[in-house]
């Protein structure tokens, strides 16, 4: 049984490391074993946060339509539950967007969610 010559493959295999981790710190991309490590914690970080990443937009969605209620006049929770109960059906996305891009619109929404509140009471 002929052996098995692994040069052209590993070369083929360290090159790729070598050119994904180019740019890394020290070590990280100077030496085999720490280009591997650091390439595998850098793919268990990219796994993570692709998931964090959607919390963080949310997030600031939120934050935008909280500053938004408070110039009309709300608070986030009561600007949501007066949507809520006028039956509104846009999405936190939507609305931040609004809140971001025209003031105007998002203060007529402000408006309905305050009806709703007062006819509530």
């Amino acid at each position: 049984m002929a052996r098995v010559k692994r040069a052209v493959a590993g070369r083929k295999k360290r090159n790729a490391l070598k050119k994904a981790t180019k740019g890394y710190y020290g070590v990280r991309s100077r030496t085999f074993r720490g280009m591997k490590e650091q390439y595998q914690h850098s793919g268990q970080y990219a796994y993570r946060d692709r998931r964090n990443k959607k919390r963080d937009i949310r997030s600031l969605w939120i934050q935008r339509i909280n500053a938004a209620a408070r110039m009309n006049g709300l608070s986030y929770s009561k600007f949501m539950h007066g949507l809520k109960l006028a039956g509104v059906d846009l999405d936190r996305k939507v609305l931040s967007q609004v809140a971001y891009e025209d003031e105007k619109a998002f203060a007529q929404i402000a408006e309905v969610a305050k009806k709703a509140l007062e006819a509530e009471e």
